[in-house]
């Protein structure tokens, strides 16, 4: 998960680059990085970091055109050295930027023939490289000096045709436009509005619609699954709709990724988040219709919404019993267990009054390695709770998820292979209640029922692109497990270590 955006204005477009990617910021806390194109030259600024860190006065003065694209990264494979931070830049042919979201299931493949067959070197472990350069390649066989928004379609369709994952991608072509584009499956958000100003109109793309609306955009609508847009560097918007299968958006947007105020696909996260609260209170009453729960607390943020429908459904006090410090990070995105383990008490603090002496229900969005869990039951038994019951917003999630989020090891997910008493006894509950898969796609799709179907591939193993097996999955645990990224940590630091000394 990232977040990634795209402008053509009518003037220099680095402060509202800086300013939607800071709306963005809760997709990815790694890095955050910004190109800007003037007439034939680029600047780019990007490094590890928030981005209110990576960006100072002196960076965003160099960063000058009329034309620009930015991403904040959260990095699946865990890598932390600066040179993973996007955008990424090739300079043959013409020069080419991009910022992607998602993960390349066919990258390893990819990155063999752009070596042997094509001569391109792939410099880091980033998918998001390799996207780069099969675009530029596509764009190579064309052998034209100068290209049109045609020549650029063209190129998309070969991308489409070679790549294969959950992707969406902005990317800018040197003096002469941005491009924007989103796999067939639709997998990834992107979206995309446009502004009236004295000089012309002004065009915007970004992964969610919260960062058009808070820069006084106007939202024209999502971009189709498979379908590219091309803006000129002077402002005209061409759209070619090329490879498409079934729509089939990512659920976990709705669950957790994406901020509440955001519409994705057509469907508000809000309200989507509201009914994912009511369909899990009525199985708890269907459950334990005689339950004696006395308060419904969430576990902030994200199930702030979902657990106040929740509570109001089961005609039960809604408070917020924990307070949440803004400062530490989304403790889900965080690379290595042992970091997440330290961030839980840094993060959240309970109030004592609205635990003591109380059967206490815990509301949470998803429950992933079950970590945080464990832990916030007991700040709410230490806090004084008499019973702690904990209930999900989501189903269980027993499969790696393998576009673009960070859930790639199977056996480091809670729910892998437990049943929900099991799962209840290692956090520590008094009893789990999951949210049925069935109910959690009506609560989405009740928005937007032009929407057939969703990736739900976390929950029930269901790899919609259609090349993920056995093979594949047991390579990403080699290479993605905490472990492996704890050992990947210590290389860089050897690394870094030699360059010191020398």
């Amino acid at each position: 998960m990232c977040g990634i955006i795209g402008i053509v204005g009518k003037s220099d477009v680095n402060q509202a680059l800086y300013d939607g990617l800071t709306v963005l910021q809760h997709r990815g806390q790694d890095a955050a990085g910004i190109v800007t194109c003037d007439n034939d030259r680029l600047y780019l600024r990007k490094n590890n970091g928030l981005v209110r860190d990576t960006f100072h006065t002196k960076h965003m003065l160099n960063l000058r055109g009329n034309m620009g694209i930015g991403h904040v990264r959260y990095p699946t494979a865990g890598c932390e050295s600066s040179a993973e931070a996007q955008p990424f830049y090739v300079n043959s042919p013409y020069g080419i930027t991009l910022a992607h979201n998602g993960n390349l299931t066919n990258a390893d493949s990819l990155k063999q023939d752009l070596f042997q067959e094509e001569l391109r070197h792939i410099n880091t472990n980033s998918d998001s490289e390799v996207l780069l350069n099969v675009l530029a390649q596509e764009l190579h066989k064309l052998h034209k000096l100068h290209i049109n928004y045609e020549d650029v379609f063209k190129a998309i369709h070969g991308v489409h045709q070679r790549c294969k994952g959950g992707y969406a991608a902005v990317a800018m072509i040197t003096g002469v436009g941005i491009l924007a584009f989103r796999d067939p499956h639709g997998i990834r958000p992107l979206i995309f509005g446009k502004r009236e100003t004295p000089n012309g109109i002004e065009y915007m793309v970004a992964s969610e619609s919260v960062a058009i609306d808070m820069l006084g955009f106007q939202i024209v609508r999502d971009i189709a699954p498979g379908e590219t847009i091309f803006i000129s560097s002077v402002g005209q918007l061409h759209s070619y709709q090329g490879n498409q299968s079934i729509s089939t958006p990512c659920i976990f947007e709705y669950v957790y990724m994406a901020r509440p105020d955001s519409i994705i696909d057509g469907i508000s996260v809000y309200k989507s988040r509201l009914r994912m609260g009511k369909a899990l209170a009525k199985k708890i009453l269907k459950i334990y219709p005689n339950h004696d729960i006395d308060v419904v607390i969430p576990i902030p943020d994200t199930s702030c919404t979902a657990a106040l429908q929740l509570a109001h459904v089961l005609n039960r006090k809604y408070r917020e019993g924990f307070v949440k410090n803004r400062y530490i990070p989304r403790t889900f995105i965080m690379p290595g267990q042992n970091m997440r383990k330290r961030s839980v008490r840094q993060k959240l603090n309970a109030i004592k009054l609205e635990f003591a002496g109380k059967n206490v229900l815990l509301v949470d969005d998803s429950v992933v390695r079950g970590t945080t869990s464990k832990q916030i039951i007991q700040m709410a038994r230490d806090a004084g709770a008499k019973k702690v019951y904990f209930a999900s917003a989501a189903p269980p999630i027993r499969y790696p998820n393998v576009y673009g989020i960070d859930m790639p090891v199977a056996s480091e997910l809670l729910a892998h292979n437990r049943t929900v008493e099991e799962i209840a006894e290692v956090i520590q509950a008094d009893w789990m209640v999951y949210q049925d898969l069935k109910d959690l796609i009506g609560c989405a799709r009740k928005g937007n029922k032009d929407i057939k179907q969703f990736d739900t591939s976390c929950f029930n193993g269901n790899y919609i692109t259609g090349n993920i097996n056995k093979e594949y999955l047991a390579e990403l645990e080699q290479r993605r497990s905490d472990s492996a990224k704890n050992q990947g940590k210590a290389q860089d630091n050897e690394i870094m270590g030699i360059h010191n000394v020398t």
